[in-house]
Parts: C-alpha cells; structure tokens; sequence
C-alpha cells in the first residue's frame, strides 16, 4: 500500500523525517518496504528566464527562445501563447523523463534546434491549468531546481502490511500510528463531516429502497442519493492525491469514492440511479443467475452462494469485488446511488478468489472493515460528492442494520501482560499505552484492565492481542532480553536420526557429496528404468494437483533423482561426480490409504576414480569403486557377515548384465548395486557410464550392532600364508571367501583372510582364472611356528580345492 506524507499530515503533524519514520512505522509492525520522494520526476527541471523571443522562420504558432539556466543558455522551440521576453518558467533539460514517460531530447522541431522544453503547470502534473507555460515568481533564481524553488516536498512510503492489520488500510489508519511514535505523540485529527442544510426536495425512502435478503452476509447496508449530478473531472489537488497512492482520476464521482476509501479504508461504490430497475437494491446470493459482466467489459461465471447487489431485475454488482458494466457511472449520469455496506469477510474472499477478481475493495472487505463506520464514511462520501458535482442530496440516508455487530470486551490481566512480555509495567502505563490508539480501558484494580475495544480493530479479541499491542506501542527494543532457566542437558536424536547422521558423515569423508532432490519425480520415470511391469515399484502414488509433470507421482526409487541431477552436472561440463542421497521413497496401497514409505540410502559415481593430477594419471572409476564405498560403509558401521552375491538382471533391469551385485549381512538383503545399463543412461539423455548403489536404511540399522565390544591388542606376531587356486571363471570370488571366512570363524589360530589377486589369461586355459588368498594366523597365547600351522593351513586349502573343483598353479 501507498502512503502518502503530505497527505498523512492532514490528520496528524508528522514531525519525523522519512528515514525515521520509516523505521518507526516498521517497528510498529507496518513494514515499510521502500520510500522516495513523489516529485523525483522533476529532478531534471530548473526556474528558467526567457531572454529572447523570435518568430520560427517556418511556423507561425512556434517561437525560437533563447533562455538562461543559470550556467548556461539554451535555444529551445515553444509553442505556447504566454512566452514573452523576462518571464521566469520551468524548464526540463535534456535528459528530463515527465509523466506520462516522456523523454526530453535535443531535437529540430521545423528546422531549428531545441535544447530542451518550457513546461506548463499540466505538463508537470502541478495543476490543471493547460492555457500555457506556468509563470513562476520573478525573485527566482535562474538554474534553480523547480522542487527546491516552489518548495515541493511529499514523501511516498510503500507499506506491506499483515493480513491482520486492515485498519492501516487507510490514511487516518495510519496517521494513527504514525501519531503515537511522534516525539512527543500528537493527536490524530479526524475530517469533518458537514451536510449542507439545503437538501434536494425529496426524500430518498421515496425515491429508492433496500431489502437485505441474507443478512449473514450482510449485516449493514447505507445508500445516499445526490440528484442533479455533472459528472466531470476532480479538483486537481484530489486528482494529485489519488496520483500519489498509484490510482488514475476518472471523473468526480468514482475518484471521491476512491479518495474516501483510501482516506478511512471503507470501500464504496455509486450507482447510475437511473439504471437500477425499480430503483431499488435487493442484496442476495447469486441463485440461478450464471453470468456477470463487470465494470472491465470482463463476464465472469458466478456460482449460487456468491453475493450479488442486484436492482428489482437483474445483478449491479459482485458485492464487494465490483460493480457492474450494467450500472455505472457514464458522462450523462445525473442522479447517483451512493453504496456503504458491511460484508462478510469469508464471503467476499471467496467471490474474489473463485472469480479471480482481486480489487482494492475485496482487499479490504476480505480482511474486515470497521462495521460501525459505514454511516459516517457514507456522509463524507455524500458531502465531497455533493461539493464537486454541484448535485443537490436527497433528504435522509438508508441504513439498513439487521445485524448489529456487538462490541469486543476485554478483562485483561496485568500480571500476565507482564509475565508474557518480560516487562515490569504499572496498570496506569499499559493503560496510556492502549488509550493512545484509540482503546477504551477503564482500571478495575492494580492488576485488571477492563478494555473496549474499537471497532476498527477487528483483529484483537482476547488478552493475548492485547499483549502484543502493548509490546509493539511500548517498543520492542525496550524489551530487555532474557533467557529461561532451563537444564543445559537435551533430548538426544533417536536411534534411526543419529544412524542417519552417521551414514551422512561416513559417505561425505569418502568423498561424496549429498544431493536432495524432490520427493516427486515423472511419471515415465519406471519406464526410463526399465523396470518390468510386475515390478512393486511400478506402484507409483500419483499427485492430484502435481507442480508439473515431471513432478506428478510419489519416487518409488532414488536413483532417477540421481541421474538426472547427474546429467544437469555434466550439460555444466562436470564429468566427475560422486553424489549420494538419504531419502524417502513411497510404494502407492490402497486408494486413501497413505502409502508405504522407506527411507533409502542411494549413491551414483561417475566420470574419473581421482581427480587427476601431476601425480596421479585420469582413471575411470569402475564396478569395484562403488562396492569399495559399500565395503567402507559397511566397515564403518560394524556390520558383519557381509557376503556379496550376483544379482539377477530380471530383478534389476537397470544395471548392465553380469556387472551388478546384492549386498547381504546375517542373512538379510541390504540393497543392490552395479553399473547403469546402456539403455538407461540414454533414456536419461547420459553418455558416460555410471556406478550406483540402492541400500534399505531400516534393514542398514538392523544389521548394525547397537553396541561395539573390543579386544586387547595382540602381544603375539602374526605369521601369513597365501593360497592360489585355478578355478573355472564362472566360479564367484566371493563364494570362496566365505569357504575361507567360516575357518576364521571356527579356528581359533585364524585371524583373517582376504583375496589380494584375480588373474585371467596366458599361460591360463581360457576358462580358467586365478584366484590368491591370503591367510593371517596369530596365537594369543605365544608366538607361532610353521609346523603349528602347516595342518591347518593344509586343510584349509584342501577343503578349497575339493569344494570348488580348483587346482593348484603348475
């Protein structure tokens, strides 16, 4: 909202400068976003003296003008009929922008040049009169800005207000505020309102009549009647003043229904009298009626409960949103029905966001205008209207009240007000406080306030309102701070949140960076991964009212997430990414039921397995980088029995053939993990390859241990011994390792064991691969000697050989 100073002044002498009082209206709580001054347009306007006067050479309604700025003089064309020789004007030099985006440039007009233009009043938006230049005092000085010269001064704040303040939507609303942060405060004073005594011969009960029909929605409703009305255009300076708040004159009578509204913040509207069918005002709901046209030309579909003012025929208005194209205000209008009325909030808001009709007067009825203003701002409205169209006002005033709206009373305990607040303030302080703005408080005792509240304050009904009023007025910065005397221990993180932090740390130390991608994904998403169509994941959740349709159904995996944030990496010329994300995924039930969520734990690497450098040559990461990240994971958080498995490629279609594993621990699936498949990195419009791995979060924390135990270290060396078997190549390394991993368990003198070398090749049959183990023994007892392990480490290669078909290197 627009605020204008020089118009504030009027109700209230605003003595800060607008910096202060900006920061004043914005620790009131009526933030204001931006202010200026209203007549920076004329920064490029100067007092100018006419030094020369001579006929154009080639048009007899210009003259060429020679005229001294101050530092210099200038040749410029005017046309106007007022220029003579020693008279002082405005001039706009070149670079000047006035209103209405007119630019001032040097130019030619007819032949001759002109450095600029000598302005009439109307041309600078200073008056109305357009008869010529607008002469200025002689005493001026030449070269003088013209603000700085006629002592133009007007401050424009743009406020954003909250919802619950629709008394500030006005200029008395905030000249209130505005009074009590003046140091020291000063009284608001309000326009008064004076009819003239002489009224039109007749009575407006007989010439018109109101029916209220759903006093729910409408509680009040007032009409005036002026006759004898010429419509016409507004004074100027009421034109400037709806200038100065963002709205357009449009003739005497909608601009004093504007001007009044945006005075005390109570819309109004005037009808043609003479097109209302039987000259009356039926206020109803819409009904069967299904269409309306507006004051824009625009027709708009109504619904039955909508509220309409409607004459003894048809609908005039969508009640307070607009009038209607059917009854407005025309240049031939002589008698006028003038519209204050009291509506529902909830209903106009509704008629204003079902219609998509947003005007100034929704904006305020949608938040509540004072219901006891209605009569008062109607006689305002009738006097200014009266004044300005020379029009005579019919006797009386219609004021259709079914539903009193009844007074708000507050018991306010000052105990309390101070215990909220932090405050130490006397009943008699908190009283002047709320006394300032208009509350009515009488003092019950030291400790209870009986507060009245105003109607314009529709936003405070209960104690706590008022707490917060008395904050705002005394000054949020006199409130000292303090803490609560609390225990400095806290709750701490649940099992499954600290497990999730963890897993966090763990991947970003290995290098990896966190990704957060949206809990919605595209509906082909399944089908980029080729998922077959028993696949559980196909049971996608679909969105009612998705943000787009690359976002209409709940993920059911995190890896599209993924690959996509992969591709908006490598369109960046980024081809090296180690990206992993910890999220939710959601399997659709039944319908209104909410569906399965489990939290996952997904990683995608790509591109190089080291950033390369002098040292270190460009490698490509491959299928072992990936399950050495799971390895690490695993390790970090103490999960055993790891045994990894070939995965089956009807169960997971998006990894490349032969080049995908499942991942186990006590006998359980964790999750899966491999090398994208071809065709899904081009249905994802990739290019290189990709590593990714899919973990169950909730599965993870189960196979962890819930608590670590430790052993002293060894006293004893270590003796190693390693084993290489020639197996056939369909043989799984891993299935040899358990073999071995079970002797660890059972044998008491077996540390370890880890497969340290895999060949293929010459001398190699070409079915055949080499597999090294290697072996660790320790005692605990003493050190060890090769005849104490020479049996088992016999047997344990003999069980490997006779169990997987092996032979022995030549």
């Amino acid at each position: 909202m627009k605020v204008s100073l020089s118009w504030l002044n009027e109700y209230a002498s605003i003595n800060s400068d607008p910096e202060e009082m900006a920061a004043k209206l914005t620790m009131a709580g009526l933030e204001v976003e931006a202010f200026n001054s209203r007549f920076d347009y004329l920064d490029r306007v100067v007092v100018a003296r006419v030094e020369e006067v001579v006929k154009h050479p080639k048009a007899d309604r210009l003259n060429c003008c020679r005229v001294n700025v101050g530092e210099e003089m200038l040749s410029i064309v005017c046309g106007a009929p007022n220029v003579k020789e020693g008279m002082l004007v405005p001039c706009a030099r070149i670079g000047a922008v006035l209103p209405g985006d007119f630019k001032i440039k040097k130019g030619k007009l007819r032949g001759e040049v002109s450095e600029g233009m000598l302005c009439s009043a109307s041309e600078l938006k200073l008056d109305a009169d357009t008869s010529g230049l607008m002469p200025l005092d002689s005493s001026l000085v030449p070269g003088t800005p013209l603000v700085e010269a006629l002592n133009l001064s007007d401050t424009v704040f743009e406020i954003d207000l909250t919802p619950n303040r629709p008394d500030c939507l006005s200029m008395i609303g905030v000249a209130r505020e505005a009074a009590v942060f003046q140091e020291p405060s000063v009284e608001l004073t309000l326009p008064e309102t004076v009819l003239p005594q002489e009224r039109a011969a007749v009575s407006i009960n007989d010439l018109a009549r109101v029916d209220i029909r759903d006093p729910e929605l409408c509680p009040r409703y007032c009409a005036s009647l002026l006759v004898d009305v010429t419509v016409g255009p507004s004074p100027f300076w009421l034109q400037q003043r709806l200038e100065a708040v963002g709205l357009t004159p449009i003739n005497n009578v909608v601009d004093v229904t504007n001007y009044v509204m945006m005075e005390t913040g109570q819309p109004l509207h005037a009808f043609d009298f003479d097109l209302l069918a039987q000259n009356r005002i039926e206020v109803k709901t819409a009904g069967a009626v299904t269409r309306f046209t507006t004051l824009d030309g625009k027709e708009h579909p109504l619904e039955p409960e909508m509220l309409m003012i409607c004459d003894g025929e048809k609908p005039v208005a969508i009640a307070g949103v607009m009038g209607g194209e059917n009854s407005e205000i025309s240049a031939g209008t002589t008698r006028v029905l003038i519209e204050s009325a009291y509506f529902n909030p909830v209903s106009v808001r509704k008629t204003a966001k079902r219609t998509g009709i947003g005007t100034d007067a929704s904006h305020r009825f949608e938040r509540g205008v004072d219901p006891a203003a209605t009569k008062r701002v109607l006689e305002r409205a009738t006097a200014l209207m009266a004044d300005f169209s020379g029009a005579s006002i019919a006797g009386g005033i219609i004021d259709e009240h079914p539903q009193p709206c009844p007074g708000v009373e507050i018991r306010l305990n000052t105990d309390h007000l101070n215990r909220r607040l932090g405050t130490d303030l006397s009943a008699g302080e908190i009283k002047a406080l709320l006394e300032s703005v208009s509350f009515g408080v009488t003092q019950e005792s030291e400790t209870f306030l009986n507060v009245s509240v105003p109607t314009f304050r529709v936003d405070v009904t209960r104690p706590e309102d008022l707490s917060e009023e008395v904050a705002r007025l005394w000054g949020y910065n006199n409130i000292k701070t303090s803490f609560p005397a609390v225990s400095p221990s806290r709750a701490s993180l649940s099992p499954r949140l600290a497990f999730r932090d963890t897993v966090r740390e763990c991947m970003t130390g290995f290098g990896f960076s966190e990704a957060v991608n949206y809990s919605f994904s595209s509906a082909d998403s399944c089908d980029r991964l080729n998922l077959g169509a028993d696949d559980l994941r196909r049971s996608v959740e679909r969105l009612l009212n998705p943000i787009s349709e690359d976002m209409s159904v709940m993920r059911s995996s995190l890896l599209p997430g993924l690959l996509e944030t992969m591709k908006r990496n490598n369109a960046q010329q980024v081809d090296t990414l180690r990206l992993f994300e910890v999220g939710n995924t959601f399997i659709a039930t039944e319908k209104g039921i909410q569906p399965n969520e489990r939290e996952k734990l997904s990683a995608l690497w790509t591109g190089s397995r080291v950033a390369p450098s002098w040292h270190t040559k460009a490698e490509a990461c491959d299928f072992f980088d990936i399950k050495g990240a799971i390895e690490g994971l695993l390790s970090h958080l103490g999960v055993a029995d790891v045994v990894f498995s070939r995965a089956s490629k009807d169960d997971h279609p998006y990894f490349k053939q032969g080049v995908a594993a499942a991942v186990e621990a006590g006998g359980k699936t964790l999750g899966v993990f491999g090398q994208v498949d071809s065709t899904v990195l081009k249905n994802f419009g990739l290019k290189q390859e990709a590593f990714v791995f899919e973990l169950d979060m909730a599965d993870l924390l189960a196979a962890a241990p819930q608590s670590v135990t430790s052993t002293p270290l060894p006293k004893f060396p270590a003796i190693s011994r390693d084993i290489t078997l020639v197996v056939d190549r369909d043989v799984a390394a891993g299935a040899i390792m358990a073999q071995v991993d079970s002797f660890v368990k059972k044998e008491t003198l077996v540390e370890d064991a880890f497969l340290f070398d895999v060949y293929e090749g010459k001398p190699l049959a070409e079915e055949k691969k080499s597999i090294s183990l290697r072996i660790i023994y320790r005692s605990w007892e003493k050190t060890l000697k090769e005849k104490k392990i020479k049996g088992l480490h016999d047997r344990i290669s003999k069980s490997l050989i006779e169990g997987f078909g092996a032979d022995l290197p030549a």
